[in-house]
């Protein structure tokens, strides 16, 4: 059977209305990611258009009713915007940018979500699909934009094709749910955005159930506690910050806490 970057496809054609969920739809690559940002939740973006992005901007006003765009003025506000929404909400915070120095101007916050465990995705676009890596010296072009991105977050992918999209983005959200919260980036090349191709399966990633605590070690701690200590102590780390239960509280006047930056 051909792969799936044999699968046929065309230049944006003209708009279709939104599909129901889990069926077959033809689409652009574009609109996929944006069907995807709104099947998991994401209800703002904050983003700087840009001629590789082209495609997904058009696919944001299709949608404007849903999402919004907040146009910030540099890449790095827009990182450090989706961070503090990140922090804030405790919903994935959401940025878009050109690739090449535009998603590098977003590193410093993508190193950030990383040290404090935010829920970030990135998503940026890349020069077309033939010319990656060929080293022409086009605009925006850097060597290995996706390796950068890999070195930087918890996942990273491209998508190549549209039928990768559904996928693909469902893969990312499932790794910003999962496991230790910690930013996540896609690109795609500007031209792929443009594609159309029958997509299927654009919806929410699963959810994850949280790690239940330790009955054990609880106890043991309540009886460390309970045994004379004096001035007991803790120290909240990532978990504290994105645990979904609610937060804890030590029944401990005299108790201090030690937080991390991450805490």
């Amino acid at each position: 059977s051909p792969s799936p970057v044999d699968a046929p496809v065309q230049s944006r054609g003209p708009r279709h209305p939104l599909p129901r969920e889990n069926m077959m739809a033809r689409m652009t690559t574009a609109r996929a990611i944006v069907r995807s940002l709104v099947a998991n939740g994401v209800d703002t973006v904050f983003g700087l258009p840009g001629v590789q992005l082209d495609a997904l901007f058009n696919a944001l006003h299709d949608e404007r009713g849903r999402i919004r765009v907040i146009h910030p003025r540099h890449e790095q506000a827009a990182a450090y915007m989706a961070l503090g929404y990140a922090q804030a909400s405790a919903k994935v915070g959401a940025c878009v940018v050109v690739p090449g120095p535009g998603i590098l101007n977003t590193t410093a916050a993508l190193a950030t979500a990383y040290g404090v465990c935010a829920p970030v995705l990135a998503i940026t676009g890349q020069l077309p699909a033939h010319a990656i890596g060929q080293g022409y010296g086009l605009l925006h072009e850097i060597p290995d934009q996706l390796s950068i991105l890999r070195g930087l977050t918890k996942w990273a992918e491209r998508i190549a094709h549209p039928t990768q999209a559904a996928a693909l983005m469902q893969a990312a959200f499932q790794q910003l749910r999962s496991g230790v919260p910690r930013p996540v980036a896609v690109e795609s090349p500007m031209d792929v955005l443009g594609f159309e191709a029958d997509i299927e399966g654009v919806e929410a990633a699963p959810g994850t159930t949280p790690i239940a605590p330790d009955a054990s070690a609880v106890e043991d701690a309540a009886k460390l506690l309970a045994s004379g200590a004096t001035s007991p102590s803790a120290r909240p780390d990532c978990g504290s910050r994105t645990s979904r239960s609610d937060r804890a509280v030590l029944p401990i006047p005299t108790s201090s806490v030690t937080r991390r930056r991450a805490g």
